[in-house]
């Protein structure tokens, strides 16, 4: 498990640390020049995966969701966006990234009727979607074909799905639509037990986690995961692309935010 950011840690190191990279616009799944609706959809999809409420036995979480929250706020800024656009840096002392600022409450305000329900059917949504196949490849391109970091940055994934990840990979090797690049194709059997043993030791110090925060297995929300994973359920139209309809509507021209 990659060791905690340091408090006095700016948003780029955090962003490095914990998601393998310092640029804003990797870390969120979208291109340089994403649209405001590209951002937010890259920040509801990454901030899903990273939420506290979808992870209690890791003790990185809140961390994660709260520099997700501040990379979104910085590229979601026209200025703040612009100077790191131009200079590459962020300016840490911008109301943006206040250190007093409540990014759960912020995370409520930008989507607020999306529940512990709607995380759990994101999951069901996703794996093996092409919206999934997308991000996949683009991490491979990313990392390339390092399988420790592709998995690290997969959303939805565990150890479990590495057998499923490498696969997808492979059809689109086969296929031409991805380089084979020697890290992947020719990893060598010490690497693979190497990222299984790392996955075991992180799963025990989730679990013992979670028996010291009292919770319980059978209802915590790793097993209501699992357990949704197995059952036979509707299909979900587009689950994203709904949820935004519903509840991300941009307010109407005649009304502008108010900059704090």
């Amino acid at each position: 498990m990659p060791p905690r950011p340091k408090p006095d840690m700016g948003l780029l190191e955090q962003c490095e640390e914990l998601f393998q990279t310092s640029n804003l616009y990797e870390v969120l799944g979208v291109p340089k020049g994403a649209s405001d609706g590209e951002l937010r959809r890259g920040y509801y999809k990454l901030s899903l995966q990273v939420h506290p409420d979808r992870s209690p036995g890791d003790p990185q979480a809140t961390t994660k969701f709260q520099v997700v929250g501040k990379v979104y706020a910085v590229l979601s800024d026209e200025e703040q966006r612009l100077v790191y656009d131009e200079q590459g840096t962020v300016d840490e002392g911008s109301g943006c990234l206040s250190g007093e600022r409540d990014w759960e409450d912020h995370w409520r305000r930008l989507f607020p009727k999306i529940s512990l329900q709607d995380i759990l059917d994101f999951e069901k949504q996703y794996k093996g979607s092409s919206e999934e196949d997308q991000d996949l490849q683009r991490l491979y391109m990313l990392h390339k074909g390092d399988m420790d970091r592709i998995m690290e940055g997969a959303l939805c994934c565990s150890h479990a799905d590495e057998p499923r990840v490498r696969a997808v990979l492979q059809r689109a090797i086969d296929a031409q639509d991805l380089p084979a690049y020697q890290a992947f194709t020719h990893e060598s059997g010490r690497k693979v037990a190497n990222r299984k043993r790392k996955a075991q030791k992180e799963q025990r110090e989730a679990e013992a986690l979670q028996r010291e925060m009292g919770l319980n297995p059978e209802d915590n929300l790793v097993a209501m995961i699992q357990q949704r994973q197995k059952s036979k359920e509707k299909e979900f139209n587009s689950l994203i692309s709904d949820l935004e309809a519903k509840y991300c509507k941009k307010p109407s021209k005649g009304t502008k935010a108010k900059k704090k």
